[in-house]
């Protein structure tokens, strides 16, 4: 006779294994949740930050300057009884002077097709603006918008109510939240929050996919972040990183090595010199911290080759932007 109250591990008909408790003779399993929750909000207000911290994981690069994100960017969290499909956008831009700023804020547009739950993601210590493009652009939003005030550390308390209250009289908010997304802080409870709007449904991707972006996307945009830290003014907004190969090997000890040749792309004839530095200089102290860092996302010993070609206008030359990515 099996006792009223104990509990075993059943595989589900997808090979997936659900925890099934038995009470009182019935049966009940915990549902499988799943979807996409697309985060979005204005430029450097901690959206990277964020998927980065939920994840666990590097997925987006980091810089304190604006527009350092520029492609939308999946992450996939996966849990025991959920598979999270988060998506990281651009900065929503007001004014958008290129094609590249246009196709930018497209990635912000398309996110209202696809989601089953907004985070939108505000700064706390940005002004409040009747004029802010986030208002008529989620206004069309059919998804439950959950509105995260982070940076929440910097502010006190009766801010964030402000905030939260305004922006609740201005766009159908389902509920909001305080967080700091760089010290950690109230994430679980987010968590939490965001699993409360998910479907019941299947995993859309295997449950050791972290990104459905490749490994020479990320290699790509290591450089990238390096170029935003290092260097001044217009340099970083004027280049793009192309990865000619990616190769990988191993090194003499048997030990896995990736050989990669990334071409920098600037602007103007006038921005190599910048680029590279006295004697080489700049661009040496670039090549080294983007291998290391790429060493530590690979996983595996890395030779890099950085070579820097002028391209111009191609912030505004739709077939280069193609080639660069920019879909």
């Amino acid at each position: 006779m099996v006792p009223s109250s104990t509990e075993q591990r059943v595989g589900s008909a997808d090979g997936r294994d659900n925890e099934t408790f038995y009470m009182d003779d019935k049966t009940v399993t915990a549902p499988f949740r799943s979807g996409f929750v697309n985060i979005v909000g204005h430029p450097n207000v901690g959206k990277s930050t964020l998927i980065n911290a939920l994840i666990g994981e590097r997925m987006s690069i980091i810089t304190p300057k604006p527009q350092t994100t520029r492609h939308r960017i999946i992450g996939i969290l996966n849990g025991e009884h959920y598979q999270i499909v988060f998506s990281d956008t651009p900065g929503y831009i007001q004014a958008p002077a290129y094609a590249m700023h246009r196709i930018m804020n497209r990635y912000v547009e398309s996110t209202l097709e696809d989601a089953d739950l907004f985070l939108f993601v505000v700064d706390p210590t940005e002004p409040l603006s009747d004029s802010d493009l986030f208002i008529p652009l989620l206004s069309k939003a059919e998804a439950p918008i959950l509105l995260v005030v982070n940076k929440s550390d910097l502010v006190q308390r009766p801010r964030i109510e402000e905030v939260s209250l305004w922006w609740s009289r201005r766009l159908n908010i389902a509920e909001h939240l305080a967080i700091s997304a760089l010290k950690g802080d109230n994430l679980s409870l987010l968590l939490e929050r965001i699993l409360n709007y998910l479907p019941e449904g299947p995993a859309y991707y295997p449950p050791d996919q972290l990104s459905d972006r490749p490994e020479r996307f990320f290699a790509s945009e290591i450089i990238r972040e390096k170029i935003f830290l290092l260097y001044e003014e217009e340099i970083p907004y004027s280049c793009e990183v192309s990865i000619e190969s990616f190769q990988e090997t191993t090194t003499k000890d048997g030990l896995p090595l990736a050989r990669i040749h990334a071409v920098i792309y600037v602007l103007r004839e006038s921005q190599k010199p910048i680029l590279l530095g006295k004697e080489g200089s700049a661009i040496k102290k670039l090549g080294t911290l983007a291998r290391e860092e790429l060493e530590r996302f690979l996983q595996c010993k890395v030779f890099l080759q950085l070579t820097v070609k002028v391209r111009e206008n191609w912030r505004d030359n739709e077939v280069q932007l193609k080639q660069f990515g920019y879909e």
